[in-house]
């Protein structure tokens, strides 16, 4: 590779000096550690130069202090000229020429405007270490060159092999120390050689606006640099041909094995421009010079005398003239007048705008203020000073405010008072059947034999005989394993009474003893048939009877949505039917009264040895309509109608708790079916006596006669009292 002065920056050391010093003398190898050390034993430059200006060497003057011989800068620095002038070593030449291509640092800074750079460098397998270092000092030349700044030139890293890896992007470092810490950090890849891959990340990511790359609106070019030392295993030609039509200029840079081919395809044309080829990693950074040259061009701005009055935007071989944010350039290209931003009407002010030297301002009406945006105007909210005394609402207006009212309210003459009125005939109530009115409300009403839907104004026919239904089933050791079974076929029969769907009945179980577990919830099952399965599935649990625990269970989990209950606006009845056959051993008052509170309606059916007085308490009012224990089984025909008056009280009665007719209904529906199978099961005489007797004889069969009379007490009571019990055995 030939490098002209410009173009070499190899460094010397002391060991040059010297070897200057022995073969040239002492004044040049004096004025050599001026220059590059920029003192001479406390001279300024023009003494030095004194001390060997009648030497021939003054000849070369120009190229060791070109400040002293403006006029021929560039005339006599190339080596060639040199060779002529004095018969001097190569290393005298390259030192010439290192010094030639050390500019001073205001000068090395890209002034002809702002640019989006994006390094795309390859760190694949091929490149060894102390080659990506060479890489690395390459980009760190070229970056220590640049105007960096949110508003000048931004620069952005990727490194590719197999993948592409993203160091940083355009809006992420604005100092050129930033941006070195984070080249020095770079780990290489070292796998493939994808530099297709990579010219579709840069096109796609790198130079995206959300990367930091300025719009290409604004005119702010986009470059790509290229670094690669190997052949592409993937294709380029067409990727790189579209990264050029989205307004990339690509400068291709291959070092030592990389394929001119696969750089001419890359690069942007004219390809003498964009295409370059290092022979090896060692001349990468002389090279760094020349490229700094063809990337940033001649300051035109700085070379010609532009005449702009405000300032200069220097374009390849010209410039333009550019005026400040308020002005326009007159006709002459050069000077700027100040715009009538409100003339223009491109202001934006809401209200009114005012003209300024430059610029404008926007003002509002009286009764408003200038908001953030410096546009918009807000109106003084004259309420928020709280001294309305509204009643209701206060609205503000551009001079003050007033007071309003509510829907169905009229203001008073205080103008601050309101009064309810008929809201029924005052407001659109969208109500489907009738509206009610009452003190300062109103509610909707449906025709009997519908409900209120959700939103509080529709109508729809009330389901047949839906619930959400809960079993909850004693499974203590005292049930007995026979009788358990025995229990669970009763609670198919009801099941098989029932609509069971999403949108009809659900159903749930839960068995509990010294514990409590959920069988399935009410969103478990979907039909009829898989709810019996699961019941006819359930395990006998054995131990305790810890009733009050099995209550709490339901009321906190078994009836809350996230176990499929419906909302308690839908109307849908919510029903526990609470099966034991004996004392429980923890306290149920509490999670009974919470169980009804909540909206539960209790039922309590007692056998063998249940007490009557836990019954009572677990069941809902009317008592007599919701357990059964010792009741004979023929009072029960009533049931229905006693049910049917005391849930559903007549209006204008005095009872304060009025259900809705559909879940009248559907409580209605239920009982008289969970009445029909107890009914039927009694007439066909299948008496719990008969499962029970068996299990009697085998407890007399170890009592003494004393023990057995005992026995017989306290379990043996009249037929009438034991029809709960019978029942719930086919």
């Amino acid at each position: 590779m030939k490098l002209s002065c410009a173009e070499t920056a190899s460094p010397w050391n002391r060991k040059d000096s010297m070897w200057i010093q022995r073969s040239l003398g002492m004044d040049l190898s004096k004025l050599l550690l001026f220059r590059v050390f920029g003192t001479a034993w406390g001279h300024p430059p023009q003494a030095n130069v004194a001390l060997w200006l009648s030497s021939p060497l003054a000849l070369i003057a120009p190229c060791l202090l070109p400040a002293a011989h403006p006029s021929k800068r560039g005339t006599v620095c190339s080596p060639r000229a040199v060779m002529k002038l004095l018969p001097v070593s190569p290393l005298l030449l390259l030192l010439l020429t290192t010094l030639e291509a050390r500019p001073k640092p205001a000068a090395l800074k890209c002034r002809t405007g702002p640019l989006d750079i994006v390094f795309v460098i390859d760190s694949s397998r091929s490149v060894r270490p102390f080659e990506f270092e060479t890489m690395r000092r390459f980009m760190m030349d070229i970056i220590s060159n640049l105007d960096v700044g949110p508003n000048a030139t931004r620069v952005g890293v990727i490194q590719y092999s197999s993948q592409v890896q993203n160091i940083f992007s355009l809006k992420t470092f604005f100092t050129r120390a930033d941006m070195e810490r984070a080249i020095n950090s770079i780990v290489p890849l070292a796998q493939g050689t994808m530099t297709g891959l990579a010219i579709q990340y840069a096109m796609n990511v790198a130079f995206s606006t959300q990367e930091g790359a300025r719009p290409l609106h604004k005119r702010i070019p986009r470059i790509a640099i290229i670094v690669t030392d190997g052949r592409p295993q993937d294709r380029v030609t067409e990727v790189a041909t579209q990264a050029r039509n989205a307004g990339i200029e690509i400068y291709a840079v291959g070092i030592q094995r990389a394929d001119m081919n696969s750089l001419r395809a890359m690069a942007s044309p004219p390809l003498e421009e964009h295409v370059f080829l290092v022979e090896s990693f060692e001349l990468i950074q002389q090279f760094a010079k020349q490229f700094q040259d063809k990337l940033c061009g001649v300051d035109m701005c700085v070379e010609r005398e532009h005449g702009c009055q405000h300032s200069c935007v220097s374009t390849p071989g010209s410039f333009y003239c550019e005026c400040n944010p308020g002005y326009r350039l007159n006709v002459d290209g050069k000077t700027c007048s100040p715009i009538d931003a409100c003339a223009d009407g491109r202001h934006g002010c809401q209200h009114h705008c005012v003209s300024l030297r430059g610029s404008y301002s926007c003002r509002c009406r009286p009764g408003y203020y200038l908001s953030h945006n410096k546009r918009s105007c807000t109106m003084i909210d004259y309420c928020s000073f709280g001294n309305h005394s509204c009643q209701h609402e206060c609205v503000s207006i551009p001079n003050g405010h007033y007071c309003r009212c509510r829907s169905g309210f009229t203001l008073q003459p205080d103008s601050k008072s309101c009064k309810a009125t008929d809201l029924c005939n005052g407001v659109d109530h969208g109500c489907e059947f009738k509206c009610v009115s009452t003190e300062g409300s109103y509610h909707c009403v449906c025709p009997e034999g519908q409900q209120l839907q959700a939103d509080g104004k529709t109508c729809s026919k009330c389901g047949a005989g839906h619930v959400d239904l809960v079993m909850v089933i004693d499974g203590s050791k005292s049930v007995r394993p026979q009788n358990f079974e025995l229990v669970k076929q009763f609670v198919n029969r009801v099941v098989d009474l029932l609509e069971v769907s999403p949108q009809g009945t659900r159903v749930g179980l839960v068995q509990y003893s010294s514990r409590v577990r959920t069988e399935f919830p009410l969103n478990k099952y979907h039909s009829a048939d898989e709810i019996k399965k699961a019941v006819m599935d359930v395990e006998y649990m054995e131990k305790g009877t810890m009733t009050g625990l099995a209550l709490k269970h339901m009321v906190e989990h078994s009836f809350s949505e996230l176990e499929g209950a419906r909302p308690l606006s839908h109307n849908i009845p919510r029903i526990g039917l609470v099966f034991t056959d004996g004392r429980s051993q923890d306290d149920i008052s509490e999670w009974a009264r919470r169980a009804k509170e909540s909206g539960i309606v209790m039922f309590a059916v007692g056998v063998g040895k249940a007490v009557e007085e836990e019954l009572r308490e677990i069941a809902s009012e009317p008592v007599e309509q919701h357990f059964s224990y010792s009741a004979d089984f023929s009072t029960m025909t009533h049931l229905v109608e006693n049910f049917s008056l005391n849930i559903c009280p007549e209006e204008g009665k005095g009872e304060t708790e009025i259900r809705s007719p559909c879940e009248c209904e559907a409580l209605v529906q239920f009982q008289t079916n969970t009445v029909a199978i107890l009914q039927s099961l009694t007439e066909k005489n299948i008496l719990w006596g008969e499962a029970w007797a068996c299990q009697g004889a085998e407890d007399r069969a170890h009592m003494g006669e004393g023990e057995v009379a005992k026995w017989e007490r306290g379990n043996f009571k009249p037929f009438a009292q034991q029809t709960a019990w019978l029942t719930l055995f086919p």
